[in-house]
């Protein structure tokens, strides 16, 4: 089974969680276009729900799927989050980003009552680093931001730091929904998870970063053998 298969089915799957009348953080990224896809004919039925999207991307694909959209804002808390993710550990922390949407993705996640993410099971690993970290920070003073994540990943993380501003389809500086950059910062292993996430939330010029710790509360994994639903205990 290709993993875009393995996507769908964890995507469609999803839908078990979903019920009339919940707010649902609508994730961003291949997997969670699946089930914003298979939402949207449910909606069609008759369905009743409403999306708040993490991204410009998610929202067109929601509007285009005939999905009632609201704002974080006049939503409040959110009944339940179904988003995607780059990587997973063994103790549901994930690696988020690739899709240059984590700020989002982090503020609606944490505004919800549950989250889960659906993945194929290439994501799923035993440490964290196999895919690099997106951070995102602000324009101003970029370089030296790069500089100091460079130097925090030699003390978080083991083998060689490759460190790279993410370029678009043109090669020019990515660009984020908030009008921010992103490092994308590549090595081998994490070494201590919390300790890296703790000292990039308080780095000067980090706006946020792809480390989801206590945010996941179920995964859904597609793969050839099905799809298996793992809770978080």
């Amino acid at each position: 089974m290709s993993k875009e298969a393995q996507k769908q089915q964890a995507a469609e799957a999803a839908l078990d969680l979903v019920e009339n009348g919940m707010t649902l953080g609508l994730g961003t990224g291949s997997t969670a276009a699946f089930f914003v896809s298979a939402l949207g004919a449910r909606v069609r039925h008759g369905f009743d729900v409403k999306g708040v999207p993490t991204s410009e991307q998610t929202r067109i694909l929601a509007e285009k799927e005939g999905i009632p959209l609201t704002n974080l804002g006049d939503a409040g808390r959110l009944d339940l989050t179904i988003d995607g993710a780059d990587e997973v550990d063994t103790s549901f922390r994930l690696i988020k980003g690739g899709g240059g949407a984590l700020l989002r993705e982090k503020i609606v996640a944490s505004a919800s009552r549950k989250v889960a993410i659906i993945v194929d099971e290439a994501k799923c690993v035993d440490h964290l680093g196999h895919f690099p970290l997106p951070i995102e920070v602000v324009p101003f003073g970029v370089r030296v931001t790069q500089q100091r994540i460079s130097e925090l990943l030699g003390v978080y993380g083991e083998g060689e730091v490759n460190i790279r501003l993410r370029t678009d389809q043109f090669g020019e500086p990515y660009v984020t929904d908030g009008e921010h950059l992103i490092v994308d910062a590549a090595f081998n292993k994490v070494t201590n998870i919390e300790g890296l996430a703790s000292s990039l939330d308080s780095m000067t010029g980090v706006v946020d970063h792809g480390l989801f710790i206590d945010l996941c509360d179920m995964l859904i994994v597609g793969s050839d053998n099905g799809v298996r639903t793992i809770a978080k205990s």
